[in-house]
């Protein structure tokens, strides 16, 4: 089954070729598609919702490539910030005025973690609960109805970074079952307790059973 993962991350596309390692899907993604990136996909995470964003993304790369489409979106959610950063998560330090500092993904990564830490920096340990969640949207065809599946992850922010793998928040989620940061933890470790990792596998489910 050829299957277009619709990420230009480089970290979200690493984890997700790990989770299909050995299964009968071929993957591709946009930028082997030669697939540029033009200027309405700045639109496409726009909604108010993990859901509404990742079907945004896949119905959107399901009409450029004319491939059934997997997009995710997730995000942070803590507790003490009534549920910030959410679906704000990747442009979070953006939208409050926080230039990034660094290349890239980085430069957004790092300054998004500054930002996480100073909203905190007076919240105690024991009320610094978090979650990961993630969204996965499947679409065969543009116009088709999407296959959609949830999965999150707890856990809680630590006072300063640990570990130096992973992406995004990972350096301050301390996962409740690992009890390892994201950035200390081997990808397979995080892969078995993700929130990525979990919502992908019920997906790969839901379409290993449909196939024919």
């Amino acid at each position: 089954m050829k299957l277009l993962i619709a990420t230009r991350n480089d970290g979200k596309a690493r984890e997700i070729r790990d989770i299909f390692a050995g299964l009968p899907f071929e993957l591709v993604f946009p930028r082997e598609l030669y697939l540029e990136r033009l200027p309405e996909e700045r639109d496409l995470e726009q909604g108010t919702s993990f859901a509404e964003n990742a079907v945004a993304k896949a119905r959107y790369f399901a009409k450029r490539s004319n491939l059934a489409s997997l997009a995710e979106d997730s995000g942070l959610e803590v507790d003490a910030l009534d549920g910030a950063p959410g679906v704000f998560s990747a442009r979070w330090s953006r939208m409050h005025g926080a230039a990034p500092r660094g290349p890239g993904d980085t430069g957004v990564a790092a300054a998004n973690n500054a930002l996480l830490l100073e909203r905190l920096a007076e919240v105690p340990e024991e009320r610094r609960t978090a979650r990961y969640r993630c969204v996965v949207a499947h679409v065969e065809t543009p116009l088709a109805k999407p296959e959609l599946v949830e999965a999150t992850c707890e856990g809680r922010i630590l006072l300063a970074p640990r570990g130096d793998g992973g992406f995004g928040y990972d350096p301050l989620f301390l996962s409740d079952e690992l009890q390892l940061s994201f950035a200390e933890a081997s990808l397979p470790a995080k892969q078995r307790v993700s929130h990525r990792g979990r919502a992908i596998r019920a997906l790969i489910e839901v379409l290993l059973r449909r196939a024919p």
